[in-house]
Protein backbone atom coordinates (compact mmCIF):
# COMPACT_ATOMS: atom_id res chain seq x y z
CA UNK A 1 0.00 0.00 0.00
CA UNK A 2 3.03 2.29 0.89
CA UNK A 3 4.64 1.55 -2.43
CA UNK A 4 1.75 1.99 -4.28
CA UNK A 5 1.01 5.42 -2.48
CA UNK A 6 4.72 6.59 -3.55
CA UNK A 7 4.62 5.81 -7.08
CA UNK A 8 1.38 7.71 -7.13
CA UNK A 9 2.95 10.35 -5.60
CA UNK A 10 6.49 9.97 -7.80
CA UNK A 11 4.11 9.82 -10.96
CA UNK A 12 2.10 12.98 -9.89
CA UNK A 13 5.45 14.60 -9.50
CA UNK A 14 7.03 13.83 -12.72
CA UNK A 15 3.39 14.84 -14.56
CA UNK A 16 3.68 18.89 -12.46
CA UNK A 17 6.95 18.94 -13.50
CA UNK A 18 6.95 18.11 -17.24
CA UNK A 19 3.63 20.38 -17.18
CA UNK A 20 5.70 23.17 -15.52
CA UNK A 21 8.60 23.12 -18.08
CA UNK A 22 6.19 23.13 -21.26
CA UNK A 23 4.10 25.90 -19.79
CA UNK A 24 6.98 27.64 -19.49
CA UNK A 25 8.24 27.17 -22.91
CA UNK A 26 4.79 28.17 -24.19
CA UNK A 27 6.06 31.88 -22.58
CA UNK A 28 9.32 32.05 -23.93
CA UNK A 29 10.47 31.55 -19.75
CA UNK A 30 12.74 28.42 -20.33
CA UNK A 31 14.88 26.81 -23.13
CA UNK A 32 13.95 24.01 -25.09
CA UNK A 33 16.28 21.25 -26.78
CA UNK A 34 15.46 21.39 -30.34
CA UNK A 35 15.28 18.05 -32.77
CA UNK A 36 17.53 18.14 -35.54
CA UNK A 37 16.40 19.48 -39.59
CA UNK A 38 16.63 15.99 -40.49
CA UNK A 39 14.33 14.69 -37.70
CA UNK A 40 12.20 17.34 -38.07
CA UNK A 41 11.78 16.21 -41.82
CA UNK A 42 10.75 13.04 -40.71
CA UNK A 43 8.51 14.34 -38.27
CA UNK A 44 7.08 16.24 -41.18
CA UNK A 45 6.65 13.61 -43.35
CA UNK A 46 5.40 11.10 -41.13
CA UNK A 47 2.07 13.98 -40.44
CA UNK A 48 1.61 14.62 -43.98
CA UNK A 49 1.62 10.81 -45.01
CA UNK A 50 -0.78 10.16 -42.05
CA UNK A 51 -3.34 13.28 -43.11
CA UNK A 52 -3.36 12.19 -46.70
CA UNK A 53 -4.24 9.01 -45.83
CA UNK A 54 -6.98 9.31 -44.20
CA UNK A 55 -8.45 11.83 -46.44
CA UNK A 56 -8.02 8.91 -49.52
CA UNK A 57 -9.26 6.44 -47.19
CA UNK A 58 -12.57 8.36 -46.54
CA UNK A 59 -12.98 9.86 -50.20
CA UNK A 60 -12.50 6.26 -50.82
CA UNK A 61 -14.99 4.52 -49.27
CA UNK A 62 -17.35 7.18 -50.17
CA UNK A 63 -16.73 6.13 -53.94
CA UNK A 64 -17.14 2.31 -53.38
CA UNK A 65 -20.32 3.13 -51.17
CA UNK A 66 -22.13 6.64 -51.68
CA UNK A 67 -24.56 5.87 -49.07
CA UNK A 68 -23.84 7.55 -45.25
CA UNK A 69 -25.75 5.08 -43.48
CA UNK A 70 -24.49 2.45 -45.38
CA UNK A 71 -20.66 3.13 -44.46
CA UNK A 72 -21.70 3.54 -41.03
CA UNK A 73 -23.32 0.24 -40.61
CA UNK A 74 -20.61 -1.67 -42.38
CA UNK A 75 -18.06 0.13 -39.74
CA UNK A 76 -20.04 -1.05 -36.90
CA UNK A 77 -20.04 -4.28 -38.14
CA UNK A 78 -16.06 -3.77 -38.61
CA UNK A 79 -15.54 -2.81 -34.91
CA UNK A 80 -17.38 -5.75 -33.73
CA UNK A 81 -15.83 -8.08 -35.74
CA UNK A 82 -18.47 -8.95 -37.47
CA UNK A 83 -18.76 -9.73 -41.28
CA UNK A 84 -20.64 -7.66 -43.07
CA UNK A 85 -24.07 -8.68 -44.38
CA UNK A 86 -24.34 -8.91 -48.20
CA UNK A 87 -26.15 -5.88 -49.78
CA UNK A 88 -27.85 -5.46 -53.14
CA UNK A 89 -26.13 -3.13 -55.52
CA UNK A 90 -27.91 0.18 -56.69
CA UNK A 91 -27.59 -1.86 -60.69
CA UNK A 92 -29.24 -4.77 -59.42
CA UNK A 93 -31.35 -3.55 -57.76
CA UNK A 94 -32.82 -1.23 -61.16
CA UNK A 95 -32.42 -4.55 -62.92
CA UNK A 96 -34.94 -6.18 -60.39
CA UNK A 97 -37.41 -3.20 -60.85
CA UNK A 98 -37.43 -3.31 -64.60
CA UNK A 99 -37.55 -7.21 -65.04
CA UNK A 100 -40.79 -6.60 -62.91
CA UNK A 101 -42.36 -3.66 -64.86
CA UNK A 102 -41.77 -5.89 -68.13
CA UNK A 103 -43.40 -8.41 -66.82
CA UNK A 104 -46.64 -6.45 -65.73
CA UNK A 105 -46.55 -4.63 -68.86
CA UNK A 106 -46.18 -7.34 -71.06
CA UNK A 107 -43.08 -8.96 -72.12
CA UNK A 108 -43.92 -9.38 -75.37
CA UNK A 109 -44.07 -5.96 -76.27
CA UNK A 110 -41.49 -3.81 -78.13
CA UNK A 111 -41.31 -2.08 -74.40
CA UNK A 112 -41.10 -5.23 -72.35
CA UNK A 113 -38.66 -6.88 -74.28
CA UNK A 114 -36.08 -3.72 -73.93
CA UNK A 115 -36.74 -3.71 -70.61
CA UNK A 116 -36.00 -7.08 -70.00
CA UNK A 117 -32.61 -6.75 -72.01
CA UNK A 118 -31.60 -3.58 -70.25
CA UNK A 119 -32.18 -5.68 -66.74
CA UNK A 120 -30.35 -8.17 -67.76
CA UNK A 121 -27.47 -5.70 -68.81
CA UNK A 122 -28.04 -4.15 -65.25
CA UNK A 123 -27.85 -6.74 -63.52
CA UNK A 124 -24.11 -7.72 -64.73
CA UNK A 125 -23.35 -4.04 -64.17
CA UNK A 126 -24.32 -4.62 -60.38
CA UNK A 127 -22.30 -8.12 -60.34
CA UNK A 128 -19.40 -5.98 -61.58
CA UNK A 129 -19.72 -3.31 -59.51
CA UNK A 130 -19.98 -5.57 -56.43
CA UNK A 131 -16.75 -7.56 -57.68
CA UNK A 132 -14.92 -4.15 -57.89
CA UNK A 133 -16.19 -2.98 -54.46
CA UNK A 134 -15.10 -6.70 -52.92
CA UNK A 135 -11.67 -6.13 -54.65
CA UNK A 136 -11.03 -2.79 -53.91
CA UNK A 137 -11.74 -3.24 -50.17
CA UNK A 138 -9.21 -5.63 -49.74
CA UNK A 139 -6.06 -4.27 -51.56
CA UNK A 140 -6.05 -0.75 -51.00
CA UNK A 141 -8.73 0.07 -48.04
CA UNK A 142 -7.63 -2.47 -45.67
CA UNK A 143 -3.74 -1.54 -46.16
CA UNK A 144 -4.56 1.93 -45.79
CA UNK A 145 -6.58 1.17 -42.32
CA UNK A 146 -4.02 -1.16 -41.16
CA UNK A 147 -1.68 1.47 -41.17
CA UNK A 148 -3.64 4.24 -39.50
CA UNK A 149 -4.69 1.51 -36.98
CA UNK A 150 -1.28 -0.20 -36.78
CA UNK A 151 1.62 1.79 -37.78
CA UNK A 152 0.71 5.31 -37.38
CA UNK A 153 -0.68 4.38 -33.48
CA UNK A 154 2.97 3.10 -32.76
CA UNK A 155 4.44 5.77 -34.23
CA UNK A 156 2.22 8.20 -32.01
CA UNK A 157 3.02 6.64 -29.16
CA UNK A 158 6.84 6.86 -29.48
CA UNK A 159 6.44 10.52 -30.00
CA UNK A 160 4.66 10.98 -27.19
CA UNK A 161 7.40 9.32 -25.15
CA UNK A 162 9.54 11.23 -27.04
CA UNK A 163 8.17 14.50 -25.93
CA UNK A 164 8.11 13.46 -22.33
CA UNK A 165 11.52 12.78 -22.34
CA UNK A 166 12.80 15.99 -24.00
CA UNK A 167 10.25 17.65 -21.35
CA UNK A 168 12.37 15.82 -18.60
CA UNK A 169 15.59 16.85 -20.36
CA UNK A 170 14.85 20.02 -20.40
CA UNK A 171 13.39 20.27 -16.70
CA UNK A 172 16.82 18.55 -15.35
CA UNK A 173 18.94 21.61 -17.11
CA UNK A 174 17.13 23.84 -15.59
CA UNK A 175 17.03 22.64 -12.25
CA UNK A 176 20.89 21.96 -12.92
CA UNK A 177 21.22 25.92 -14.06
CA UNK A 178 19.15 26.66 -10.88
CA UNK A 179 21.93 24.71 -8.47
CA UNK A 180 25.11 26.27 -10.26
CA UNK A 181 23.51 29.98 -9.64
CA UNK A 182 22.84 29.20 -5.83
CA UNK A 183 26.32 27.68 -5.37
CA UNK A 184 27.84 30.81 -6.93
CA UNK A 185 25.76 32.70 -4.30
CA UNK A 186 26.73 30.74 -1.14
CA UNK A 187 30.71 29.99 -3.04
CA UNK A 188 30.94 26.56 -1.55
CA UNK A 189 30.14 23.23 -2.91
CA UNK A 190 26.53 22.43 -3.21
CA UNK A 191 25.03 18.64 -3.47
CA UNK A 192 22.19 19.88 -5.03
CA UNK A 193 24.92 20.36 -8.13
CA UNK A 194 26.11 16.86 -7.93
CA UNK A 195 22.50 15.68 -8.03
CA UNK A 196 20.79 17.76 -10.92
CA UNK A 197 24.11 16.75 -12.90
CA UNK A 198 23.69 12.91 -12.41
CA UNK A 199 19.49 13.45 -13.30
CA UNK A 200 20.80 15.35 -16.30
CA UNK A 201 23.17 12.36 -17.28
CA UNK A 202 20.48 10.18 -16.93
CA UNK A 203 17.66 12.23 -18.78
CA UNK A 204 19.69 12.42 -21.49
CA UNK A 205 20.45 8.87 -21.41
CA UNK A 206 16.99 8.74 -22.24
CA UNK A 207 16.59 10.72 -24.37
CA UNK A 208 18.88 10.10 -27.18
CA UNK A 209 17.66 6.32 -26.74
CA UNK A 210 13.68 7.36 -27.22
CA UNK A 211 14.89 9.35 -30.05
CA UNK A 212 16.82 6.92 -31.70
CA UNK A 213 13.70 4.80 -31.98
CA UNK A 214 11.33 7.07 -32.60
CA UNK A 215 13.44 8.17 -35.83
CA UNK A 216 14.07 4.33 -37.13
CA UNK A 217 10.51 3.81 -37.02
CA UNK A 218 10.05 7.58 -38.58
CA UNK A 219 12.38 6.52 -41.33
CA UNK A 220 9.91 3.64 -42.16
CA UNK A 221 7.27 5.74 -43.60
CA UNK A 222 9.47 5.14 -46.78
CA UNK A 223 8.35 1.47 -46.39
CA UNK A 224 4.62 2.79 -45.75
CA UNK A 225 4.85 5.10 -49.50
CA UNK A 226 6.61 1.55 -51.02
CA UNK A 227 3.50 -0.64 -49.68
CA UNK A 228 0.61 2.45 -50.13
CA UNK A 229 2.21 2.02 -54.37
CA UNK A 230 1.90 -1.37 -54.62
CA UNK A 231 -1.74 -0.90 -53.36
CA UNK A 232 -2.48 1.65 -55.27
CA UNK A 233 -1.76 0.21 -58.50
CA UNK A 234 -3.46 -2.81 -57.63
CA UNK A 235 -6.46 -0.39 -57.02
CA UNK A 236 -6.17 1.28 -60.64
CA UNK A 237 -5.40 -2.26 -62.01
CA UNK A 238 -9.25 -3.60 -60.30
CA UNK A 239 -10.62 -0.16 -61.41
CA UNK A 240 -9.90 -0.62 -65.05
CA UNK A 241 -11.18 -3.84 -64.99
CA UNK A 242 -14.36 -2.83 -64.14
CA UNK A 243 -15.38 -0.26 -66.45
CA UNK A 244 -13.73 -2.46 -69.24
CA UNK A 245 -16.57 -5.04 -67.78
CA UNK A 246 -19.37 -2.40 -67.84
CA UNK A 247 -17.94 -1.29 -71.60
CA UNK A 248 -18.49 -4.56 -72.59
CA UNK A 249 -22.08 -4.79 -71.15
CA UNK A 250 -23.37 -1.71 -72.34
CA UNK A 251 -21.72 -2.72 -75.96
CA UNK A 252 -23.58 -5.78 -76.00
CA UNK A 253 -26.75 -4.00 -74.89
CA UNK A 254 -26.83 -1.80 -77.54
CA UNK A 255 -26.08 -4.28 -80.55
CA UNK A 256 -29.03 -6.15 -78.72
CA UNK A 257 -30.93 -3.14 -78.60
CA UNK A 258 -29.79 -2.30 -82.34
CA UNK A 259 -31.77 -5.45 -83.47
CA UNK A 260 -34.98 -4.47 -82.17
CA UNK A 261 -36.78 -3.11 -84.95
CA UNK A 262 -38.26 0.18 -84.15
CA UNK A 263 -36.07 0.53 -80.51
CA UNK A 264 -34.77 4.05 -79.79
CA UNK A 265 -31.42 3.40 -79.50
CA UNK A 266 -29.64 6.84 -78.49
CA UNK A 267 -29.65 9.01 -81.90
CA UNK A 268 -32.18 11.65 -81.94
CA UNK A 269 -31.07 12.63 -85.38
CA UNK A 270 -33.42 12.37 -88.27
CA UNK A 271 -32.27 9.55 -90.65
CA UNK A 272 -34.09 10.67 -93.79
CA UNK A 273 -34.58 14.49 -93.90
CA UNK A 274 -35.05 15.95 -97.39
CA UNK A 275 -32.47 16.89 -99.58
CA UNK A 276 -31.70 20.73 -99.05
CA UNK A 277 -30.13 22.47 -102.03
CA UNK A 278 -29.37 25.66 -100.34
CA UNK A 279 -26.51 24.67 -98.15
CA UNK A 280 -23.82 21.97 -99.01
CA UNK A 281 -22.56 22.31 -95.31
CA UNK A 282 -26.14 21.03 -93.80
CA UNK A 283 -25.48 17.82 -95.12
CA UNK A 284 -23.09 16.58 -92.93
CA UNK A 285 -25.84 15.75 -90.63
CA UNK A 286 -27.93 14.57 -92.91
CA UNK A 287 -28.69 11.48 -95.18
CA UNK A 288 -30.51 12.16 -97.84
CA UNK A 289 -33.54 9.48 -99.21
CA UNK A 290 -33.80 8.30 -102.97
CA UNK A 291 -36.90 8.83 -104.23
CA UNK A 292 -38.01 5.53 -105.23
CA UNK A 293 -36.74 2.28 -105.74
CA UNK A 294 -37.77 -0.71 -107.28
CA UNK A 295 -38.34 -3.97 -105.22
CA UNK A 296 -38.94 -2.33 -101.87
CA UNK A 297 -42.35 -3.01 -100.59
CA UNK A 298 -44.10 -0.74 -97.82
CA UNK A 299 -42.95 -1.45 -94.51
CA UNK A 300 -44.59 -4.80 -93.04
CA UNK A 301 -45.28 -5.76 -96.07
CA UNK A 302 -42.18 -7.76 -97.37
CA UNK A 303 -38.60 -8.05 -96.43
CA UNK A 304 -36.42 -6.03 -98.47
CA UNK A 305 -34.57 -7.27 -101.20
CA UNK A 306 -30.97 -6.52 -101.18
CA UNK A 307 -30.06 -8.21 -104.73
CA UNK A 308 -32.74 -5.58 -106.26
CA UNK A 309 -31.55 -2.48 -104.13
CA UNK A 310 -29.29 0.09 -106.11
CA UNK A 311 -27.62 2.92 -104.86
CA UNK A 312 -28.89 6.13 -105.56
CA UNK A 313 -27.49 7.92 -108.19
CA UNK A 314 -27.03 10.84 -105.68
CA UNK A 315 -26.70 11.37 -102.03
CA UNK A 316 -24.98 8.59 -100.85
CA UNK A 317 -22.48 8.96 -97.69
CA UNK A 318 -19.39 8.07 -96.37
CA UNK A 319 -19.37 7.16 -92.60
CA UNK A 320 -16.62 5.57 -90.44
CA UNK A 321 -17.69 2.82 -88.08
CA UNK A 322 -17.23 3.46 -84.67
CA UNK A 323 -17.77 -0.20 -82.91
CA UNK A 324 -17.22 -3.56 -84.22
CA UNK A 325 -20.77 -5.24 -85.27
CA UNK A 326 -22.09 -9.15 -86.15
CA UNK A 327 -24.47 -8.90 -88.53
CA UNK A 328 -27.73 -11.33 -87.06
CA UNK A 329 -28.76 -12.54 -90.90
CA UNK A 330 -28.01 -12.30 -93.98
CA UNK A 331 -29.91 -8.74 -95.04
CA UNK A 332 -27.37 -6.87 -92.21
CA UNK A 333 -23.70 -6.00 -92.76
CA UNK A 334 -21.41 -6.93 -90.69
CA UNK A 335 -19.04 -3.75 -89.70
CA UNK A 336 -15.34 -3.52 -88.01
CA UNK A 337 -14.00 -0.67 -85.91
CA UNK A 338 -12.43 2.23 -88.21
CA UNK A 339 -13.35 1.25 -91.20
CA UNK A 340 -15.35 3.40 -94.01
CA UNK A 341 -18.25 1.99 -95.97
CA UNK A 342 -20.96 3.71 -98.20
CA UNK A 343 -24.58 4.21 -97.00
CA UNK A 344 -27.41 5.70 -98.22
CA UNK A 345 -31.38 5.68 -96.85
CA UNK A 346 -34.62 4.06 -98.82
CA UNK A 347 -37.93 5.30 -98.57
CA UNK A 348 -39.85 3.11 -95.73
CA UNK A 349 -36.76 1.85 -94.00
CA UNK A 350 -36.54 2.07 -90.21
CA UNK A 351 -35.18 5.35 -88.97
CA UNK A 352 -32.46 4.17 -87.04
CA UNK A 353 -31.12 1.85 -89.88
CA UNK A 354 -28.98 2.33 -93.31
CA UNK A 355 -28.07 0.56 -96.38
CA UNK A 356 -23.94 -0.15 -95.94
CA UNK A 357 -22.00 -1.10 -98.89
CA UNK A 358 -18.62 -2.50 -98.27
CA UNK A 359 -17.12 -3.37 -101.63
CA UNK A 360 -19.60 -5.79 -103.28
CA UNK A 361 -21.20 -6.81 -100.12
CA UNK A 362 -24.54 -4.72 -98.69
CA UNK A 363 -26.86 -4.90 -96.22
CA UNK A 364 -28.90 -3.37 -93.34
CA UNK A 365 -26.12 -1.39 -90.52
CA UNK A 366 -27.32 0.22 -87.43
CA UNK A 367 -27.01 3.95 -87.78
CA UNK A 368 -25.77 4.26 -83.65
CA UNK A 369 -22.53 2.17 -84.62
CA UNK A 370 -21.34 4.64 -87.60
CA UNK A 371 -20.35 8.52 -87.75
CA UNK A 372 -21.49 9.72 -90.81
CA UNK A 373 -18.81 12.35 -93.11
CA UNK A 374 -19.14 15.29 -95.46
Amino acid sequence: MDFNMKKLASDAGIFFTRAVQFTEEKFGQAEKTELDAHFENLLARADSTKNWTEKILRQTEVLLQPNPSARVEEFLYEKLDRKVPSRVTNGELLAQYMAEAASELGPTTPYGKTLIKVAEAEKRLGAAERDFIHTASINFLTPLRNFLEGDWKTISKERRLLQNRRLDLDACKARLKKAKAAEAKATLWNDEVDKSEQELRVAQTEFDRQAEVTRLLLEGISSTHVNHLRCLHEFVESQTTYYAQCYRHMLDLQKQLGRFPGTFVGTTEPASPPLSSTSPTTTAATMPVEPSVAGLAPPGEAALCLEEVAPPASGTRKARVLYDYEAADSSELALLADELITVYSLPGMDPDWLIGERGNKKGKVPVTYLELLS
